[in-house]
């Protein structure tokens, strides 16, 4: 399984320098879209982590952009655009906004904005901001973003709307087995 995008850099529009329009209290909302190629026949879910692991000496820990676990892939194949590939699924822009009327049921984790460490209280009560996308704001150099995402036969167990990264992390740990793996490191602006 492969993931490709159609950018080398996480483009504005997704990230830091996004239009007033496409944020929510002062954060980027719209997802970018993504394919991902050679999704293993056998495979029956998809699940997805967003991290920026060089916030690190900002912020002391890898911020959370974005997770999603058990998005069922013949729901996600119903959504494909004509002429895609059986081979190809295509993740769309602002799919993490419009998931919920898309294919309802799907749980995204919370993230990192919602985070006790950081919680903001124009945030603290906004679903919108805290389990869904946010896109990438690095505050003092480019970052590199790792998009993680793992097919299963299996849904995982046990996650439910904002639950934590930690959960995904053992859920993925313990599938059996995981049909497939990938990763892409995403580039963003500060």
């Amino acid at each position: 399984m492969r993931i490709i995008t159609d950018f080398g850099t996480i483009p504005d529009r997704y990230a830091k320098r996004a239009p007033q329009s496409l944020t929510r209290k002062g954060r980027p909302v719209v997802s970018f879209p993504f394919r991902l190629e050679d999704v293993p026949q056998e495979a029956r879910y998809l699940h997805w982590m967003l991290v920026d692991p060089d916030s690190v000496p900002v912020c002391g820990f890898p911020w959370i952009h974005w997770s999603l676990a058990n998005l069922p892939i013949e729901a996600l194949r119903s959504l494909q655009p004509e002429g895609t590939g059986s081979s190809v699924l295509a993740i769309p822009e602002d799919f993490s906004r419009n998931l919920s009327n898309l294919i309802p049921g799907v749980p995204q984790g919370r993230t990192s904005a919602a985070s006790p460490l950081v919680m903001e209280e124009e945030i603290a009560d906004d679903p919108g901001v805290l389990m869904r996308y946010n896109g990438p704001t690095p505050p003092d150099r480019v970052h590199d973003y790792v998009l993680s995402v793992w097919a299963t036969q299996e849904a995982l167990p046990g996650l439910e709307e904002g639950f934590w990264l930690n959960a995904l992390a053992h859920a993925i740990h313990s599938a059996q087995p995981v049909a497939a793996a990938a990763q892409a490191w995403l580039p963003a602006d500060a």
